[in-house]
């Protein structure tokens, strides 16, 4: 039996990115951002597309060029998630994707320039009705912060927020979110711990240059779990020098870990032993690489002996336990046996045949996770 998740989100102003809901009581977006070459229109596509099949809320695309701007235009015909513009210094290619119906703005106003260059902007935001973030990096903090700090300091993140945020409430412009991002998890957390009192506005989380897959992971998982688990946070995006559609899976698998949002197969699995009836590492593997393509959530148990077998599947939709022969439990109930030959082929069955009734009778009920956002 899983315990209730005792996390309260932090209130915060909601704003609307394309059909996507930030902030508020919305679930928490998970996103990614392309690698390709924003102006080689096709691969971007594609890329955009790969991350939406794996479950992607949203996705950001760099436009450093007017180029990249008019490729933008292609881009956003050939795609249905809300994209969002990551745009420095250069204001005309921020008044051109708005244009082009850009659904969000990554935007620093104060590094666009003169005042009358981020009027238009805001200008144009406004009457567009896009939203604007705000993101702010320990690597490119403004010289007179670094002077003033000496290095980056989670105030120093802070400040550097805050005189953007200034620029936006001048203009009267509340409809923006903020990043505080850092590669060190406790300045990145302390970063975003001390605005979240400051501001009403969605906090957009995540761990700059967190690294590869592996070790990146492991950081996102402790600087945005110790967030979520305070209940700040409204989007986030995990940073990894891997291909982007594993930060959504690892994204999801965070927010998964704290019954936050659930997306997608749950595989709990044994790290095994020698009383294992089958192999769990081969089995559980496979399955996770045969399941990726699944949105739908529920809780599969894989355990490889009769010690927790029993207990972990009585919890789980689906559940296995390994014995002579292994034992298939279907909502926490024995239901037949199953060979080691057909173990994986038989699992997978199991778990799409009876996700397709889910979808044809249309109940969610069957399904033991909870989803809290």
């Amino acid at each position: 039996m899983q315990v209730a998740s005792t996390i309260t989100r932090r209130k915060s102003r909601q704003i609307q990115v394309g059909n996507v809901k930030i902030g508020g009581d919305a679930p928490i977006a998970v996103q990614s951002m392309t690698n390709t070459q924003t102006c080689d229109v096709a691969a971007t596509v594609a890329q955009i597309t790969a991350l939406q099949d794996v479950g992607a809320d949203l996705v950001r695309v760099s436009i450093p060029t007017m180029d990249a701007a008019e490729a933008f235009d292609e881009i956003k015909k050939q795609t249905e998630i809300p994209l969002i513009a990551d745009i420095h210094f250069d204001h005309k290619i921020a008044l051109r994707v708005a244009e082009l119906g850009v659904d969000c703005l990554r935007i620093n106003p104060g590094n666009i320039g003169r005042d009358d260059r981020v009027r238009a902007v805001i200008s144009s935001a406004r009457d567009h009705g896009i939203p604007i973030r705000i993101g702010v990096n320990a690597g490119s903090l403004e010289k007179s912060l670094q002077q003033k700090y000496g290095e980056p300091t989670p105030a120093a993140l802070v400040e550097s927020a805050m005189r953007h945020i200034d620029i936006l409430d001048k203009l009267n412009f509340p409809d923006f979110k903020v990043s505080l991002k850092a590669s060190d998890v406790f300045m990145t957390v302390q970063a975003y711990q001390q605005l979240a009192s400051q501001i009403e506005q969605p906090l957009h989380l995540g761990i700059t240059e967190a690294g590869s897959l592996r070790s990146g992971a492991v950081k996102s998982a402790i600087g945005l779990g110790m967030l979520l688990s305070e209940g700040i946070g409204d989007t986030i995006r995990v940073s990894l020098a891997a291909d982007p559609v594993e930060e959504i899976r690892v994204g999801f698998d965070i927010l998964k870990s704290l019954r936050i949002r659930n997306k997608g197969i749950n595989l709990i699995a044994c790290p095994s032993c020698s009383r294992q009836q089958f192999d769990v590492i081969e089995t559980v593997n496979a399955l996770e690489e045969r399941l990726e393509d699944i949105l739908e959530p529920m809780d599969v148990a894989v355990i490889g002996c009769v010690v927790n077998g029993p207990g972990e599947a009585k919890s789980a939709a689906i559940g296995l336990t390994g014995g002579e022969p292994n034992s298939l439990f279907v909502d926490g109930k024995p239901n037949h046996k199953v060979e080691n030959a057909v173990l994986v082929d038989h699992l997978e069955k199991e778990i799409r045949d009876r996700i397709a009734r889910q979808n044809a009778s249309g109940s969610d009920k069957i399904i033991p996770i909870k989803d809290i956002s």
